[in-house]
C-alpha cells in the first residue's frame, strides 16, 4: 500500500507507513518503506532513522546514496559528501554509484560550489550514448548545473540529450529547453483569455439599444398623424 501511494499521496502513505510500523517494526522492508514515505514528505531525520534502521537489519548499503540525501535535506551537506568518499560507495551497483554522485553534485551545489558540481557529475556514464535507467537524470543535473553557472548553450545541448533518453517523463527536460528558446505555451482553458460567445453576448444589449431607440422614434409620428385626423374630422 505504501509504496502504490507514495508518489502521489505521499502523506497517506507516510500514515499508512506509522500504522505498519506499530505492528511489525522488526521487519526489514517495514523500516524502509517508512523511511521513504518519511523522505518523500520531507521528514528527513525521521527518514534517516528508519533507513539507518533497516541498513542495520539487512547489511545492505543500498540505501546510502537516500542516507546521503538525508543529511542534505537536514541541511548539511558536508556530511553527505563526506559519505560519498566512504567504502560503502564502491560496494553498490553502478545505479547506487550513480546515484551517489547525483547527491554529491548536489551536496557540492549546496555549498555553493558550483563548478565543483559540474566535475562531479562528468562521468563515463554522463558521456556514454547508451541509455540506462538513470540516463535522464544525470544528463538533466549536468543540464541544470551548467545552466546556474551561465553556460546556456551547453545546458540546452545537455536538456536535449536529457529528454532524448527521458521515455518515461521523469524530468521536465522539455520544459527547461522551451523556456531556453522562449517558447511559451498558452492554455486553452485560461479563463483570461477572450471567449467569442462572451463578446457576441456583450454586443447584443447594445442591438437591443438601438431599437427600443427607434420604437420612441416613432411613437411621436404616430401621435402627431391621429391629431392631424381628429382636426379634418371638426373641418
Amino acid at each position: 500500500m505504501v509504496a502504490r501511494l507514495i508518489d502521489e499521496e505521499a502523506e497517506q502513505a507516510y500514515g499508512y507507513s506509522k500504522v505498519a510500523l506499530r505492528l511489525a517494526s522488526r521487519v526489514a522492508a517495514v523500516r524502509e518503506a517508512a523511511g521513504f514515505a518519511a523522505y518523500a514528505t520531507q521528514r528527513y531525520s525521521e527518514a534517516l532513522a528508519e533507513f539507518r534502521a533497516a541498513r542495520r537489519m539487512t547489511g545492505s548499503v543500498e540505501l546510502w546514496p537516500v542516507m546521503a540525501d538525508c543529511e542534505r535535506g537536514m541541511g548539511r551537506p558536508e556530511r553527505a559528501l563526506a559519505m560519498a568518499g566512504e567504502p560503502e560507495v564502491q560496494k553498490l551497483d553502478k545505479a547506487g554509484q550513480v546515484e551517489m554522485r547525483l547527491v554529491a553534485a548536489g551536496a557540492r551545489r549546496d555549498m555553493g560550489q558550483l563548478d565543483a558540481a559540474i566535475v562531479t557529475l562528468q562521468s563515463p556514464e554522463l558521456a556514454s550514448s547508451s541509455v540506462q535507467p538513470w540516463t535522464a537524470r544525470l544528463r538533466y543535473a549536468y543540464a541544470d548545473a551548467l545552466l546556474a553557472a551561465g553556460r546556456e548553450t551547453e545546458a540546452r545541448e545537455w536538456f536535449a540529450k536529457a529528454l532524448e533518453a527521458d521515455k518515461d517523463g521523469s524530468t521536465d527536460a522539455s520544459d527547461r529547453l522551451a523556456e531556453l528558446d522562449g517558447v511559451e505555451f498558452v492554455d486553452a482553458l485560461d479563463e483570461d483569455l477572450d471567449d467569442p460567445n462572451e463578446q457576441a453576448g456583450q454586443e447584443a444589449p447594445a442591438e437591443a439599444g438601438d431599437t427600443a431607440g427607434q420604437h420612441e422614434s416613432a411613437e411621436p409620428d404616430e401621435a402627431s398623424e391621429a391629431a392631424e385626423a381628429r382636426e379634418a374630422d371638426k373641418g
